[in-house]
């Protein structure tokens, strides 16, 4: 949708240069910044649709950034980096990072996740004709408020969390692969790698919702198949 404003953090002026170029030409409001500093007083300015974030910056690093941005915004954020090793994906996607691209990157692949997450966060902006919760001991989740709760104690997960829990809850009689999961959450074609995306936010969500002193598992990994919904718990 034209006039989305998206944010471009990166420090190497020709990259800015040229994802605005890209963006531009899809009709895009494009925001640019140099640095960490520049780029939080364009949030102090404006709510952007979607923010490009590169993980080096000058003054603190794309995932420290990432992390102070969350006190902001919860749109999503697309880490661009020279890094490939999976750890570096980690660190950044544990961070608040919604997707993690690798430079070189092609335009046609930029965009397409750019297109993927603005088309997701149109869908959960969209209103809705009737509430939509669910309610499994102790586990709370409205998916009209995008809320989730805990003994009442309200869980902030990030929005890819937020989708991912909300696609397991709502068929907990269904195992979903991990392909099948970023298919179904990012809008686009699994690859080679992402497979341990999935993987890692399960990890974080599982962290948030699953303490020890509860002794409660609501995600259920079927070993060789994918992850599930435990339905043998007591829904109220």
């Amino acid at each position: 949708m034209a006039n989305e404003k998206i944010l471009i953090v990166d420090d190497e002026k020709q990259i800015c240069t040229l994802i605005q170029s890209f963006l531009d030409k899809e009709q895009y409001m494009t925001y640019t910044a140099y640095d960490a500093k520049s780029a939080l007083n364009i949030l102090n300015e404006i709510e952007p649709d979607l923010v490009i974030l590169d993980v080096m910056l000058p003054d603190i690093s794309g995932v420290d950034l990432c992390l102070e941005m969350r006190r902001k915004t919860q749109c999503p954020v697309l880490f661009l980096s020279c890094k490939s090793e999976e750890l570096d994906k980690i660190i950044a996607l544990s961070a608040g990072g919604d997707d993690y691209i690798t430079k070189p990157f092609q335009s046609g692949e930029l965009i397409a996740r750019v297109k993927a997450h603005l088309r997701r966060n149109r869908i959960l902006a969209a209103p809705q004709k009737q509430t939509r919760t669910f309610q499994y001991e102790g586990l709370y989740m409205n998916m009209d408020s995008h809320q989730v709760f805990l003994d009442e104690t309200e869980i902030n997960l990030t929005p890819k969390e937020f989708d991912i829990l909300s696609i397991l809850i709502e068929n907990p009689k269904r195992v979903f692969s991990v392909d099948q999961l970023f298919e179904m959450v990012w809008k686009t074609d699994s690859l080679e790698g992402d497979s341990r995306t999935i993987m890692v936010y399960v990890s974080n969500i599982r962290k948030k919702i699953e303490p020890e002193a509860r002794g409660v598992k609501y995600i259920i990994n079927v070993r060789g198949v994918g992850y599930k919904f435990n339905n043998s718990l007591k829904q109220s």
